[in-house]
């Protein structure tokens, strides 16, 4: 097996595959002693170390514990806490969490290829058999060969950007599903009075169709950034930053430590992620939590799944996508569903003005129990009181009361048809056509 990419779900997928007994061979670009480092907001879910069945690294991995997340308001007059064992966690030192999965899997005897570039993937009778590669250090060209090869590459795709339209798995990923990202860790003068939350600012001026964070780490440094929509023009993430949050007074005196910008894909999952001889992981199948746009957790499950699914196709000597097809069904099952619901969500914010969010959550048209299940990717009932519909009638803004409603309802829509994935691939183009059709009209009747 060949993985593209040592990152968590790359180093999850390459773990399983080879304390299985397989050959495993990880392709990763960076050097190693760079392995983990990556422009991220740093959180992790404590439940989705218990679901991989990992015990909690104790070498300085983990950087300090969250008890939750605080969505702030356009206003800021409104303060929403989520507290939920879903949304406690832990906020990384990324490099070295990187460096613990890396040796985790090299320890089950995975040969890792650092400072090897990926090319594009070989196809050999409608099925990948490989990769062409680049060494960084010498500029040869080597093609490494592979029964199967994982896309665990990030956002970039490299493999997935490549394969032939006929293996039916999206190349390119809208614009609109993709927000611009700028981080930086920041020292502090001192640390900040209210540490145990994650904060999420929520303003479309400043971050349309996405949010500001701020996430107090330990010794009074701070992880903190903004994503934004690609929909249309949209404004320069660092210009932003600097703009409208770096100028806040707890920044004030503060040393940049390292910042950069990426792209995050925060959208439903790819329909399918396999094909003959190939399966697509973590950020590079879009598996990224659409409202809060964390990708550590459900990177590693997608590396589980895909490493659990490739080793007994292997049993089998079938490495055909019906073969795979059974990783589909585990995360669609899982975080799948989960994901595709919030993608509803997430179009509800892009659609909504600063002021409908305000007044909606200040008169509680949205509380914060409606919120904590649609972030568990839950039904919510919208049970809105005589006040809050007196004030949104005079106000004239009833039309955010009704895309309200009909995100709730488009919610429960999309995830009972995802309940429903195909088992096999023969269903999948009757399922696919019914997915893109609803999110269409959900677009249509949200956004537009």
């Amino acid at each position: 097996m060949i993985v593209v990419g040592a990152g968590t779900a790359g180093c999850l997928a390459a773990k399983t595959t080879a304390e299985a007994g397989l050959k495993v061979c990880l392709v990763e670009r960076k050097r190693r002693e760079e392995i983990g480092e990556k422009i991220c907001g740093d959180a992790l879910g404590e439940h989705h170390l218990k679901t991989l069945g990992l015990e909690k690294p104790q070498g300085g991995e983990l950087e300090k514990r969250i008890e939750g997340i605080k969505i702030f308001s356009p206003d800021s007059e409104t303060v929403f806490t989520i507290k939920h064992e879903d949304f406690v966690g832990y906020l990384l030192n990324r490099r070295l969490f990187g460096q613990w999965l890396l040796r985790k899997t090299l320890d089950k005897g995975t040969i890792l290829l650092d400072s090897t570039l990926c090319l594009e993937p070989t196809v050999e009778k409608g099925c990948v058999t490989g990769i062409s590669t680049r060494d960084l250090r010498t500029g040869k060209t080597v093609q490494v060969k592979g029964k199967v090869v994982a896309d665990a590459s990030g956002f970039m795709g490299v493999v997935r950007r490549k394969l032939p339209e006929e293996m039916g798995i999206e190349t390119e990923i809208a614009n609109e599903d993709v927000e611009a990202c700028y981080r930086e860790i920041r020292q502090l003068k001192q640390e900040a009075e209210e540490t145990k939350f994650c904060e999420i600012y929520l303003n479309q001026e400043v971050t349309p169709g996405g949010y500001t964070w701020i996430f107090n780490k330990s010794s009074a440094r701070v992880n903190v950034g903004l994503g934004i929509c690609m929909r249309g023009s949209f404004p320069n993430p660092k210009e932003q930053a600097y703009r409208y949050i770096l100028t806040k007074p707890m920044f004030e005196g503060s040393l940049l430590l390292n910042g950069g910008a990426w792209y995050d894909p925060t959208r439903r999952p790819l329909d399918n992620m396999v094909g003959n001889g190939v399966a697509i992981l973590g950020d590079a199948a879009s598996l990224v939590n659409p409202i809060h746009g964390g990708g550590i957790g459900p990177s590693m499950l997608s590396g589980f799944y895909a490493g659990k699914t490739i080793v007994e196709a292997l049993e089998k000597d079938d490495v055909s996508q019906n073969a795979l097809w059974p990783y589909n069904c585990r995360y669609m099952e899982t975080y799948g569903t989960k994901q595709a619901g919030l993608d509803v969500f997430r179009m509800l914010l892009i659609g909504s003005r600063d002021e409908e969010l305000s007044y909606g959550m200040k008169y509680e048209l949205l509380k914060e129990e409606d919120v904590l299940k649609a972030g568990l990717g839950d039904e919510f009932h919208l049970d809105i009181s005589d006040k809050a519909r007196r004030v949104f009638k005079g106000l004239r803004r009833l039309g955010f009361l009704n895309r309200l409603r009909l995100t709730a309802t488009m919610m429960k829509q999309v995830r009972a048809h995802y309940k429903v994935y195909p088992k096999t691939s023969k269903d999948f183009e009757k399922w696919r056509l019914k997915t893109e059709s609803m999110f269409r009209e959900a677009r249509r009747k949200i956004i537009d």
